[in-house]
C-alpha cells in the first residue's frame, strides 16, 4: 500500500513539472506585435484564389492571375485593379505570369502558355506538344522572345523565338512537384508533392539533384535566400537555412510555437528584412535575418491564408490570398 501510494504521488509530482515548464514556455510562445502595419488590403473585383503578380514596363503597371481565368490589370502600382477578358475555349488555372519589359507569358492549367509583345494589350496562345511531361506550371521572361517554362512534373523547357520552339533543360522530370522556385541566376528548387524530398537543378547539369527532407516534417516549401543559399517551411510552423550546400542546414526555427497556421511562403524586402506567410491571416516579420521575429497582428483579422509574397523592390510588395485577398506593402502606413 505505502508503495503503491508512494508511486501514486510520484506521477503527481510529474505531472505538475510538466504543467510547469509548459506554462514557462508559454510566456514566450507568442510574438510581439511588429508596431508597424504596411500591409494595407485591396479591394479586387474577384472572389477567385490568387496564383501569382508580375510588372511589365514600370512598377505602375502590373497583372495578376488565378483561377477560373482570372486576370487583373493595374495601371496605378496595384492600388486599383480591372478585370481584363481572355478568349479562351473554357476556364482555366492560371498558375503563371512574368514580364521583361512589355513582352510577357503567362501559364495555365489545363495546358495553356499565352504570350504578348505588346505589355498585355493583346495576347496570343502558344501552342503546346500533346507529348509534354505534366502541365504549364511557371514561366520565367528572360530576355526578348526569351523564356523557360516548368511542368507540374518539373520539366523545364526554355525558347529564345517566342514560343515556337522549346529545348528540354533536363533528360528526365523529377515527379509531381507541391511547388517549384527559380534564383535570379537559373537554379531551381523543387518540392514533391507529398513533401517528403527536395530536388536542385542548375544550368548546366543534365538531371535534378534529389535531396531527403531535413527532418521528420514534411516540406511546404522552398526557396532561396539573397546571397544563393536555400530556405524551406515546413510543417508545424518550422523553417531552416542551407548553409552553403544543400546537405547542411541551420537548426530548425519555430518563430511562434503557439500557432498550429502552416507557413506557407517567404520573401525577402531586403538582405535582412524577410517576410514569412502563412494560414489564416499569419505574417511573421524579421529584420535581422531571422535572429529574431515579430507579428503583424492587424492581419490575423484578414480572413485569408496568405499563399504568396513577392518583393519587386524594398518599397513594392505584395501578399496573394484566397478568395481574392490581395495586400499591398505601403511603407508610409
Amino acid at each position: 500500500m505505502v508503495m503503491q501510494f508512494v508511486a501514486r504521488l510520484f506521477k503527481r509530482m510529474i505531472g505538475v513539472v510538466a504543467i510547469a515548464i509548459f506554462c514557462v514556455g508559454c510566456a514566450n510562445a507568442y510574438l510581439p506585435d511588429t508596431g508597424t502595419h504596411p500591409w494595407q488590403v485591396i479591394s479586387l473585383p474577384t472572389e477567385s484564389n490568387l496564383l501569382d503578380i508580375s510588372f511589365a514596363e514600370s512598377p505602375k503597371h502590373g497583372w495578376l492571375v488565378g483561377t477560373s481565368s482570372t486576370l487583373l490589370e493595374t495601371t496605378d502600382g496595384g492600388l486599383t485593379w480591372n478585370q481584363r477578358e481572355l478568349e479562351l475555349d473554357q476556364l482555366y488555372r492560371l498558375t503563371s505570369v512574368d514580364f521583361t519589359g512589355k513582352e510577357g507569358w503567362i501559364a495555365g492549367q489545363p495546358s495553356l502558355l499565352l504570350h504578348t509583345t505588346d505589355g498585355g494589350q493583346s495576347w496570343s496562345r502558344v501552342p503546346l506538344s500533346e507529348k509534354l511531361p505534366g502541365l504549364p506550371n511557371t514561366v520565367k521572361a528572360l530576355a526578348a522572345n526569351t523564356a523557360e517554362m516548368t511542368t507540374t512534373v518539373g520539366a523545364i523547357y526554355r525558347t529564345t523565338d517566342g514560343g515556337k520552339n522549346w529545348k528540354a533543360m533536363v533528360e528526365q522530370a523529377v515527379g509531381v512537384i507541391r511547388n517549384i522556385q527559380r534564383s535570379p541566376d537559373g537554379k531551381y528548387v523543387a518540392v514533391s508533392s507529398r513533401g517528403n524530398f527536395f530536388s536542385t537543378w542548375e544550368p548546366g547539369q543534365s538531371a535534378w539533384q534529389p535531396y531527403n527532407r531535413t527532418s521528420s516534417r514534411r516540406l511546404q516549401n522552398m526557396g532561396f535566400t539573397k546571397d544563393g543559399r536555400l530556405w524551406l517551411l515546413a510543417r508545424g510552423g518550422q523553417m531552416q537555412f542551407s548553409e552553403g550546400n544543400p546537405e547542411t542546414w541551420s537548426e530548425p526555427i519555430n518563430p511562434e510555437f503557439a500557432t498550429s497556421w502552416g507557413l506557407l511562403d517567404l520573401g525577402y524586402r531586403t538582405p535582412k528584412e524577410l517576410w514569412v506567410t502563412g494560414g489564416s491571416g499569419n505574417l511573421l516579420v524579421s529584420y535581422d535575418g531571422g535572429e529574431t521575429w515579430s507579428k503583424d497582428r492587424e492581419l490575423e483579422k484578414v480572413p485569408s491564408n496568405l499563399y504568396q509574397i513577392k518583393f519587386f523592390s524594398p518599397e513594392q510588395g505584395y501578399i496573394l490570398g484566397e478568395r481574392g485577398i490581395l495586400l499591398r506593402y505601403d511603407e508610409a502606413a
